[in-house]
């Protein structure tokens, strides 16, 4: 039985591929520095599985990362530990270096040191569509230049970076890849679809920045998970890949479909309105990902169309409210980056 290690498996991303791999019947460890992201509720189907185990550990600790390693000698590392909201980048960029440059390195040292032991070894590294900046026509290839227009997006670029490093330097077993926006199940509300859930839900106006039209690619987090095992099973060590949907519209078409399922499907907030915000500076037009690359040699494609999509994150929302009593709610209401 294959064993993986998660960084970060206690956030959004982290807990939907544990229990994608659990299913698979994988054994799994989950490392996480537990922060204001983290949510034990995300784990509550399979903290008691006996093929998971939860370890409290920030990614820069190096030597604890290693005992880890040899204790455990895991197949493979899937690595989604990182500090992804760009308000917060752009209020305080510290922790964004500090977990998605200089964790990754440590990461890196940790394992470029159990590969010595563990042959067949190999690390998933998971980055975003951000790091290409603005892509006002066309769509973003694995090898156009990087163009990051926040701290979060440059701090995930230089991880990027330092991973294929590691890749040509050291003939580092990793792959990169990059996603475009994810949603679903058990992502934090500061980010902008389970907000305007919890504001739905709160009888809250809808907050959407600047004139609405910034541009971002979905997709389901289930089918990235989806796709995050795919490359770790068949894809090519040192490659980028992009992983993206190809469904890409405005942020206010995207909040009137939830408006839209809230109101007619789920029967709730009735009385809610858009109100439209200050922008966030530097705030990215569109981006939009090529993934023909693991569409044509990993045979790979999103399943969940849009609009299901959002009734499956609505109704996941709606069924566990006390997911967001385990957050501040100062962390959900106050806004950042401006």
């Amino acid at each position: 039985m294959k064993r993986f290690l998660v960084t970060g498996g206690l956030g959004f991303i982290g807990s939907n591929l544990i229990e994608l791999l659990l299913n698979n019947k994988f054994k799994v460890i989950n490392i996480d520095k537990v922060s204001y992201s983290s949510n034990f509720y995300n784990i509550k189907e399979f903290k008691r599985n006996k093929n998971y185990k939860f370890i409290s550990c920030n990614i820069n600790n190096q030597k604890k990362i290693l005992k880890i390693l040899k204790k455990f000698k895991p197949d493979g590392v899937f690595n989604l530990a990182a500090e992804t909201h760009v308000d917060r980048s752009i209020d305080n960029a510290k922790h964004f270096i500090n977990s998605n440059i200089t964790g990754v390195y440590s990461l890196l040292q940790a394992c470029k040191t159990y590969c010595k032991i563990k042959k067949k070894f190999k690390l998933i590294h998971v980055s975003t569509d951000e790091v290409f900046g603005d892509k006002l026509k066309g769509k973003s290839k694995e090898n156009d230049p990087y163009k990051p227009s926040s701290p979060y997006a440059a701090s995930k670029a230089s991880s990027d970076h330092l991973v294929y490093s590691y890749i040509r330097t050291f003939k580092f077993p990793a792959i990169i890849t990059n996603c475009s926006n994810n949603y679903g199940p058990k992502q934090h509300p500061e980010k902008l679809i389970p907000k305007m859930i919890y504001n739905v839900l709160n009888n809250r106006a809808l907050p959407i920045y600047g004139k609405g039209v910034n541009q971002r690619e979905w997709i389901y987090v289930k089918d990235h998970c989806e796709a995050l095992l795919k490359i770790y099973k068949n894809g090519s060590l040192g490659n980028f890949y992009n992983i993206g949907s190809n469904i890409v519209l405005k942020n206010n078409i995207l909040v009137n479909k939830i408006l839209k399922i809230a109101k007619n499907e789920i029967n709730v907030g009735k009385n809610v309105k858009i109100k439209y915000v200050k922008d966030r500076p530097g705030h990215d037009n569109r981006y939009s990902l090529n993934s023909n690359k693991i569409f044509k040699s990993l045979k790979w494609r999103p399943k969940t169309r849009l609009d299901d999509g959002l009734k499956y994150t609505f109704k996941w929302y709606l069924s566990n409210r006390s997911y967001f009593s385990n957050l501040n709610k100062r962390d959900i209401l106050k806004r950042l980056g401006i």
